[in-house]
This record gives C-alpha cells, sequence and structure tokens, in this order.
C-alpha cells in the first residue's frame, strides 16, 4: 500500500535548496576523481543524464569511475530535453556497440536520465548487467516530481504520452538500484525510492536533487553498487 504523504512534491523550502546544490555541482565539474579504489575491472558503464543537463555536468561522476577502474562513457546527445524516438534509438545502438566492444553495459541514469535507463535495459536485457537510478521519479506516476510543467512547457507531448512506450514502474529485468534522498527538492522521495516489485535494491543519500552525480557520499555509494 503506498504512503501518499511521502508521494508528495517537495515543497518550496526544498526546491530553493537546489539552487546552491546546482552551484556546488558546477564546482565539483573542475575537481580531480572523489574516489579512487580499483573496482570497476574495466567493466563499461554509460551515464545518462538528467531533465536540461548534458554530459558537462556528469564528468566528475564519470571521471570518478573512471579512477576506480570502470569505462564511464556520456550519453553524447547535448541536453537531455525529453523523450526523444531519435536519441532512444541512438541509445540502443549505443549500448550495442559498447556491449560489443566491452561486455555488458551498466546504465547509471540521473533524474529523467533513470527513466531511460529503465526503459532501454527492458529493450536490451541481454546487453546490459544492471541499472542504477538516481533521484527518479518511476514510482507512483510521472507528475509527482517539480519539474513536469516545464518539461511540457518546451516538449510537443504530455509527461503521461511521451513518444516512446514508457511504463515508468514496471521493473526493468535485470538488477535494479534506485538511489533516492529524502532531502529532494525536484522529486517525492518515494517516488525515486519505489516499491517492492519496481526495483531490487533502495538506497538512501542524504543529498539534493541537483548532486546526486557530484556528491561524495553518493559517488562512494554508487562505485560500491556498480562494483558489487
Amino acid at each position: 500500500m503506498r504512503d501518499e504523504a511521502n508521494y508528495k512534491r517537495p515543497g518550496w523550502g526544498q526546491l530553493l535548496a537546489e539552487a546552491p546544490a546546482a552551484g556546488r555541482l558546477l564546482a565539483a565539474q573542475l575537481r580531480p576523481a572523489r574516489l579512487s579504489e580499483d573496482v570497476g575491472g574495466g567493466r563499461p558503464v554509460l551515464v545518462i543524464p538528467a531533465f536540461l543537463a548534458n554530459d558537462l555536468v556528469t564528468a566528475q561522476l564519470r571521471r570518478t569511475l573512471n579512477a576506480c577502474g570502470f569505462h564511464a562513457w556520456g550519453w553524447k546527445q547535448g541536453p537531455n530535453l525529453g523523450a526523444r524516438r531519435s536519441k532512444f534509438e541512438r541509445l540502443l545502438r549505443r549500448i550495442d556497440w559498447i556491449a560489443a566492444a566491452y561486455g555488458p553495459v551498466s546504465l547509471v541514469g540521473w533524474s529523467l536520465g533513470g527513466l531511460y535507463a529503465r526503459e532501454l535495459a527492458k529493450r536490451r536485457p541481454e546487453t546490459v548487467r544492471m541499472v542504477a537510478t538516481m533521484g527518479t521519479p518511476f514510482s507512483g506516476g510521472l507528475r509527482r516530481n517539480n519539474a513536469w510543467k516545464l518539461y511540457e512547457a518546451i516538449n510537443d507531448h504530455d509527461v503521461d504520452h511521451p513518444p516512446v512506450r514508457v511504463d515508468a514502474a514496471e521493473k526493468p529485468p535485470v538488477p535494479t538500484v534506485a538511489f533516492w534522498s529524502p532531502r529532494d527538492g525536484f522529486v517525492a522521495p518515494a517516488s525515486s525510492r519505489g516499491q517492492d516489485g519496481e526495483r531490487d535494491q533502495a538506497i538512501e543519500l542524504s543529498c539534493r536533487h541537483n548532486e546526486f552525480v557530484s556528491d561524495p557520499d553518493a559517488l562512494k555509494a554508487l562505485v560500491r553498487t556498480l562494483a558489487g
């Protein structure tokens, strides 16, 4: 049974706290890797950015993954403006290419990027090793966040009817870990945590939404999960 209180969108105080977090996110991209542990074994990882974000703001995350022995890739499609069939199909081809060269791919999706990752894994279960979502609103409907109105304002579809078939709460047929935070200013905590049957594991963090891909503790937790 769902706890509707936890599915409530974060309030204004939480949302406003994301502004300084965005500044810390940008500053983090100029720093060296947060962690260096030889645990990756050369396994490939594809990182998909959040809504309105691009590969530049996941650089610290990929730098850390590389320093820990993974082979991290960006999505290389500019800013993530929303669901696009062409981008989805290019990502499928990118997964195929990486898997053919390096083996099964772990998908890391931040926020909207996690919805991409979950749907990609459903279509490529043989080449996706696992999915890690970070602050992704996959449970309880796609309006359990403070970004859905902006999403609809810049896209030609509403959040419930994207051009790619999406069943956000349906668990991909691969190991799936959901990172969530009660301090998230954009996404309802329960929406990114999910329920049993929607993901295999949920890991609580204490960062803001804008820092899922740069907070030291978040990066450490992600590295350990991908290495498992």
